[in-house]
């Protein structure tokens, strides 16, 4: 079974660097045969880097509208592939459209998960925000049950009562 975990952000980007501190602390606690990078969220380079996988988990960022700094959603692919692709993003093109390139292409893990958490800093410099450097471990240790299959309960999850980040609004999606 090949398993990846890949890490979306920039880490001079502020909390953009999300995704890429999830990946590194979740390599630091995997085995050896799951594959673990992090990707400025170029279409092309997701493609490669999820190639023949039976399960993706993904992490990223994500500023909302109204902020909740710190919130951790979780979406399966049957939720995200149904949002509309964003017009600009700190990924160039953005992860929805490299699902959708995936798709189209047959080049789609077998199964794949998505977390994003909500954040306010994506100005240029390095280091997390308190909030977003506070998701870290939670993310992590979601990503790990992801790994370990157990999915029935998600370790994070979206709550039932908060709205899903404004994916459709260019200035949001990071």
């Amino acid at each position: 079974m090949i398993t990846v975990v890949l890490g979306l952000g920039n880490d001079y980007r502020r909390d953009d660097g999300l995704g890429p501190a999830v990946a590194r602390e979740v390599a630091a606690r995997v085995a050896a045969d799951v594959r673990v990078s992090a990707s400025d969220g170029d279409p092309t380079r997701m493609l490669d880097a999820w190639a023949g996988a039976d399960l993706a988990v993904l992490v990223d960022a994500v500023v909302s509208d109204p902020p909740r700094p710190g919130t951790v959603h979780r979406f399966d692919s049957n939720i995200v592939a149904a949002l509309p692709t964003p017009a600009v993003s700190t990924h160039g093109l953005g992860l929805v459209t490299a699902l959708e390139l995936g798709s189209v292409l047959d080049r789609l893990p077998c199964r794949w998960v998505l977390y994003v958490v909500e954040v306010v800093d994506v100005g240029c410099g390095r280091g997390l925000s308190p909030a977003a450097a506070g998701a870290v471990e939670s993310v992590v240790q979601a990503v790990l049950s992801e790994l370990a299959g157990l999915t029935g309960q998600p370790a994070v999850g979206r709550s039932p009562n908060a709205p899903a980040p404004d994916w459709s609004n260019p200035a949001a999606y990071s």
